[in-house]
């Protein structure tokens, strides 16, 4: 059961040849069985499971069908999830229930779907590794001396160890799509304000976009149907109508034109991973795409531009963890100021203080207009580098990461090299368009994963290409030895 994709699950529910109930019993063992060697979850809901479960067969006994109704799934634990603690990987909240449910949760939950638990994150999601957890290290399951990538490292290594079939995550500059190139998924970053960021614990909110982690581009169909839509709740939500995404994965890719960009290839960039790239421009060409080299002139200043407006905006954001209302407070202090400091400098670790004191730094009084203002232009200059390349092509497609999933702990002592790998996720982020992960081969036996980029509203777009890819290549069906 547990090798089972979400459309597998589907069928199999619809054709009685299992119930809810027995797939979510069968999951619930096997992650207490092997999530040990992981660390992939912070919180399991064994009980909530099991009544979601038995409420999803009856609905179904009753007549009722749907590609998620029983289907298992999990919540990277920055979604608010009604009674469940939810602490965004920190200790800041370790002790937090949250008192209602997120979007992403409550449409989910609408649609049938089975909460295994929370997936273990980056602490405050500000990380490449999921090394920053308060709650320890998440393993890569192809090679457990490995990060899975991060921030949704937790929702990557469950889903790749086949503890369950996919689960939701958020990517601010590539935490989806790193994820799934390190643990041979696919990851899908929708555009910004295509699913709702209500309820989801904020980074950076200019950049945050919740999306899914599946084994396939059919699954991630599937659950995006589920999450994507139009909230009132969240001020940021686009009212856009959201197409039936399973419906148009099997259009023809004859005379699509995808863009390569040139500034993809260069030093920084694994030869390794690059013929695998290239491997894949030759894929989808038996397809039928034309490819087309193009340039992202100002794709250099990304990195830069980014590590400046995200910290910002986190600065921003994470005030509101002070020790007062809600989350870790501090022992005995001896003042309000005494209360503010140690419940924040407990509370907090140390990449999340790197990322406040860098952003409270570039927002003070004479350096505004030096860093956090000239990002924000070159944040513009971006998108207008993408807005033109559209115009010429239909889809980009490169590396996702320049090197594979590095050992646990070799970036420890140098943050900039860890904030290097995400030099090719980071511009969707900062344009706001979709993008996507597909597996694409491996290197020394780590996954590596190829990344599709499309124009605003394009998840069917990607989602396609990336189905006519895996219908011709089976990297995506590999699954790790002892999983």
């Amino acid at each position: 059961m547990h090798h089972m994709t979400l459309a597998e699950i589907a069928r199999g529910l619809a054709d009685k040849k299992f119930s809810s109930e027995e797939l979510t019993k069968v999951l619930l063992a096997r992650i207490a069985q092997l999530d040990p060697q992981l660390n992939s979850f912070i919180s399991l809901t064994e009980e909530l499971a099991l009544d979601q479960a038995k409420a999803a067969d009856a609905r179904r006994a009753n007549g009722e069908s749907g590609a998620l109704l029983g289907a298992p799934i999990a919540h990277k634990d920055l979604f608010c999830t009604q009674g469940i603690r939810t602490s965004c990987g920190s200790k800041m909240l370790d002790n937090f229930k949250a008192p209602y449910d997120a979007t992403v949760v409550a449409k989910l939950a609408a649609a049938g779907t089975v909460t295994l638990g929370k997936t273990n994150m980056d602490e405050f999601a500000m990380g490449s590794a999921n090394e920053s957890s308060y709650y320890g290290a998440v393993k890569n399951p192809w090679n457990l001396e490995h990060v899975p990538g991060g921030s949704s490292g937790g929702s990557a290594a469950a889903v790749a160890a086949r503890l369950l079939p996919a689960a939701t995550a958020t990517d601010t500059g590539g935490s989806i799509r790193q994820p799934a190139a390190f643990t041979n998924l696919t990851g899908l970053k929708p555009t910004y304000g295509r699913v709702s960021r209500w309820g989801m614990i904020a980074y950076a909110s200019s950049l945050d976009q919740g999306g899914p982690l599946a084994r396939t581009a059919e699954d991630c169909a599937i659950l995006l149907q589920g999450m994507a839509g139009f909230d009132p709740n969240d001020s940021t939500s686009i009212d856009e109508p959201v197409p039936d995404y399973s419906a148009s994965l099997n259009g023809s890719l004859q005379g699509l034109r995808i863009g390569v960009p040139k500034e993809y290839f260069s030093a920084g960039l694994d030869p390794r991973i690059a013929e695998l790239v290239h491997n894949s421009v030759k894929e989808l060409e038996k397809l039928g795409a034309v490819i087309k080299e193009i340039s992202l002139p100002n794709m250099q200043h990304a990195i830069p531009a980014y590590y400046v407006i995200a910290p910002a905006e986190a600065s921003s954001n994470l005030s509101r963890f002070d020790g007062v209302r809600f989350g870790y407070r501090c022992e005995n202090p001896e003042n309000l100021m005494d209360l503010y400091k140690r419940s924040r400098g407990e509370g907090f670790g140390a990449e999340v203080q790197r990322r406040i004191m860098v952003g409270a730094y570039a927002l003070s009084a004479g350096y505004y207009d030096a860093y956090y203002l000239k990002a924000q232009k070159i944040r513009r200059l971006v998108k207008n580098d993408f807005m033109a390349a559209f115009n010429e092509v239909d889809i980009i497609l490169g590396p996702t990461t320049p090197n594979p999933a590095w050992k646990l702990g070799a970036k420890n002592s140098d943050p900039v090299a860890e904030y290097l790998e995400d030099v090719y996720t980071i511009t969707a982020n900062l344009a706001g368009l979709p993008g996507l992960s597909m597996p694409a081969g491996f290197v020394d036996g780590l996954p590596v994963g190829v990344q599709l980029l499309a124009p605003y509203f394009q998840e069917g777009r990607l989602l396609n290409v990336a189905h006519q890819y895996q219908l011709n290549t089976d990297w995506h069906t590999r699954t790790p030895t002892g999983f």
